[in-house]
């Protein structure tokens, strides 16, 4: 039976060493929960938050197989739980997903004039009470908030900005998830409006209101599109990492 580990500082030690801002977030309590068979001195832990598993230490078919329900993204600590989930699901579809440095020194005037390049007829604004509105109403937009459990704590913990074209929302950039130090990027433009360099002028606005309030700006890619992307607004390649999509034929990460 699986638990939800309320001191998650029991389960730190199995996540040493994975620069993953997702399980800092559950490891902090941000948000997300960690799951344990054994809550004392856990031997395997799952951190999961938003659509994301992560799973660490022993490997243990009980933790795998004890995913939440609904389209989840689980992420293996190494090639001992890559084989356990292959075994549990053999319907899974295997990714490449690619991570960046957590260490990026940004160039603030690069970052500046990409967001001058913004065509007259759209409006740039930040997420707040109206806009968060906006995002749910739209499942391509919905992903910018819809990690938080509420209004109120995205509008307390996230951060965020959309481009609106007639009042709609068109591109956008937002916290994901957060922990103490930072956020995870999410973007998305609509495919409409795409190849317009929307993705980097929302991307840029979020990473400079992310260094003036001293947060970090992480970013991980899911494709080679948003390497691209985050090669251009300065971030540093680190690897490639595996993930295994369960549960599901539609994914929006």
């Amino acid at each position: 039976m699986l638990h939800e580990l309320e001191d998650t500082s029991k389960a730190q030690n199995l996540f040493d060493g994975w620069e993953e801002t997702l399980i800092y977030s559950c490891l902090q309590k941000v948000m997300g929960k960690i799951y344990v068979k054994e809550t004392e001195n856990p031997r395997s832990a799952m951190a999961f938050v938003g659509c994301f598993a992560f799973v660490a230490g022993e490997p243990d078919e009980e933790l795998v197989s004890g995913k939440p329900e609904g389209f989840v993204i689980m992420i293996p600590q190494n090639d001992k739980w890559a084989a356990l989930i292959e075994d549990v699901y053999p319907d899974a579809v295997k990714r490449t997903r690619y991570a960046f440095r957590k260490d990026t020194v940004f160039d603030r005037k690069l970052l500046e004039e990409t967001i001058k390049t913004l065509p007259e007829g759209y409006e740039l604004c930040e997420i707040d009470d109206r806009i968060y509105d906006l995002c749910i109403q739209d499942p391509v937009t919905a992903d910018f908030v819809s990690a938080f459990n509420t209004k109120e704590e995205y509008l307390e913990w996230g951060m965020g900005v959309v481009i609106l074209k007639e009042g709609k929302i068109v591109s956008g950039a937002s916290s994901y998830t957060r922990y103490k130090e930072g956020i995870e990027i999410e973007v998305d433009t609509k495919e409409d409006e795409r190849q317009k360099g929307f993705a980097a002028i929302v991307s840029s606005k979020l990473i400079l209101n992310c260094l003036n309030e001293g947060l970090y700006p992480s970013w991980d890619a899911q494709n080679r599109i948003s390497v691209r992307l985050a090669e251009k607004l300065g971030y540093k390649f680190s690897h490639e990492y595996n993930a295994y999509e369960l549960s599901s034929d539609m994914r929006t990460h």
